[in-house]
């Protein structure tokens, strides 16, 4: 059995980690509702632009753009991976990466080649280690990313769609349910399925006047369209991650107790040991003169 100051010791290192993983459960806490705020605020507008976009589709059948063309034979797909820039959040980034590298496998196994373009410095190490082809990349966006951040790279996985180099994007993120829920999740972004139009188109119906035209109208939209999708997963992954981090913090908070709890029963049998043995040698002394 470890001596009493050796246990004296460990207890109070513990209590000083507590304290730091208390405080972080607080700060996570405090960010995830204004994360989710953000998420909130996100939304309507990516809800107004397919609207848009359907109503476009469905007025125009003279014109596809190539983003809703029909769909392509998938040889290479590109995926856009969003991720964390810091850890201390539990399984939420290896959740998704399982779930990605699961897709990956299956899709070289039907003769697709996959791309990747990463967002948090997370998914950036996990592709030099895992390997792929890395065609952008975006790190440190802070907890209020910019959509300003995100075009450049967004841009790069677009321009190799419109020029043939790849054949579909995807987009892989963390969606969030609720606090204690985080579910990891691969949805297509371009070509845009007919489904989505459909959705879009079944909210509202107006007519507009367009000037100069639908198209030029179209061009323009669909570009942001994508560019809102991708930054509304990156919202909805913040607010993922802090919700992650503080059910993680709170967990090694609780731990922290109990092992705290389990040393200072093991100290006060130390202790009590040593005061025991300590009367032994005064009685046995005494007895010996």
């Amino acid at each position: 059995m470890p001596g009493a100051k050796e246990i004296r010791t460990k207890i109070a290192s513990i209590k000083s980690t507590q304290k730091i993983t208390r405080a972080m459960q607080m700060v996570a806490a405090s960010k995830m509702r204004k994360a989710q705020d953000r998420m909130s605020a996100t939304r309507p507008y990516a809800v107004k632009m397919l609207s848009v976009i359907s109503h476009l589709f469905y007025s125009s059948p003279e014109y596809r753009h190539s983003f809703m063309a029909a769909k392509r034979e998938r040889k290479r797909v590109g995926y856009i991976v969003v991720s964390s820039d810091r850890g201390l959040c539990g399984g939420l980034n290896n959740n998704l990466f399982r779930l990605l590298i699961r897709e990956v496998k299956a899709s070289r196994q039907a003769g697709e080649q996959a791309e990747f373009c990463t967002i948090g410095s997370k998914a950036l190490g996990f592709f030099r280690r895992f390997g792929g082809r890395v065609l952008a990349q975006a790190t440190h966006l802070g907890d209020a990313a910019h959509i300003e951040d995100l075009i450049g790279t967004v841009k790069v996985m677009l321009d190799a769609y419109e020029a043939g180099e790849i054949d579909a994007i995807c987009i892989a993120y963390n969606e969030f349910v609720n606090t204690m829920t985080q579910r990891p999740t691969i949805k297509q972004l371009v070509p845009i399925v007919g489904e989505a139009m459909d959705e879009g188109m079944s909210r509202q119906r107006w007519d507009y006047i367009y000037e100069p035209e639908a198209r030029v109208v179209l061009d323009a939209l669909l570009s942001r369209y994508i560019e809102s999708l991708v930054y509304q997963a990156v919202v909805e992954n913040g607010a993922c991650e802090q919700s992650a981090r503080m059910v993680a913090m709170k967990a090694a908070t609780d731990n922290a107790g109990g092992l705290i709890d389990e040393l200072q029963l093991v100290y006060n049998k130390a202790r009590q040991a040593a005061i025991t043995q300590e009367i032994s040698e005064i009685v046995g002394g005494a007895a010996a003169v």
